[in-house]
């Protein structure tokens, strides 16, 4: 019998076609934003203390300029509402796993009425320049420092009773691909699922994913995942 599906979709370059953290960067940080934003994605720094770092650079008192720039800035890929309710009509499992923040994840979401779990990291603004915490740290089994720790999550879904998809595009995706059964990926995740050999397809919009999630129902329907 196939195990049922549960996808854990990433946000910012995935839902998103950009990712948010730069954007808000590039429009509010000072220059040294650059050099740590590299520091992240060549995995020299964590990335919970990155982005922590990253966003102590903006004043508080920037939210809700940052808010209103961001939801007017970020293009949702094309598909995503029509994913959205292919997986509500086909009672599938969808988990939002973002390493985005919560105060434009969201507000960027909240026109698709979701009704899904989202997983990302938190906001303090009670201080004079913007404090990210940490509601779901890495568990005993990832020390990555990932600061939302997409592993932690997806460990929570026993694979002997479900099939694991991650759908992301950035290094903040690999962990989780590593282990998940099967992964739909594009950008750095997709040349690193290359790279590494992982059970993957590549995707653009969420009209190929909805089309990759009906091939994997067929696969698993005949016996061959």
């Amino acid at each position: 019998m196939s195990k049922p599906l549960v996808l854990f979709c990433d946000f910012d370059g995935t839902i998103t076609e950009k990712d948010n953290i730069v954007a808000i960067m590039r429009r509010f940080a000072p220059p040294e934003w650059e050099a740590l934003t590299e520091k992240i994605l060549s995995q020299q720094v964590s990335v919970r203390e990155g982005v922590g770092r990253l966003f102590q650079l903006l004043p508080s008192s920037l939210r809700q300029e940052i808010v209103d720039f961001i939801v007017g800035e970020a293009a949702i890929r094309p598909g995503f509402a029509e994913f959205v309710r292919f997986c509500r009509d086909e009672g599938i499992e969808l988990l939002i796993t973002s390493g985005g923040i919560d105060f434009f994840v969201e507000p960027i979401l909240a026109p698709f009425e979701l009704n899904v779990p989202i997983y990302c990291n938190g906001s303090d603004f009670s201080g004079e320049r913007i404090t990210i915490t940490w509601p779901h740290r890495c568990d005993e089994h990832c020390d990555n420092d990932c600061g939302m720790c997409k592993t932690t999550i997806i460990r929570r879904y026993d694979p002997d009773r479900h099939f694991r998809v991650v759908i992301g595009d950035s290094v903040t995706d690999l962990a989780g691909a590593k282990i998940a059964d099967f992964v739909i990926a594009r950008s750095l995740l997709a040349q690193k699922c290359a790279e590494l050999g992982l059970p993957h397809r590549t995707f653009a919009t969420f009209h190929d994913v909805i089309a990759i999630l009906q091939d994997l129902r067929t696969q698993q329907e005949v016996g061959s995942p």
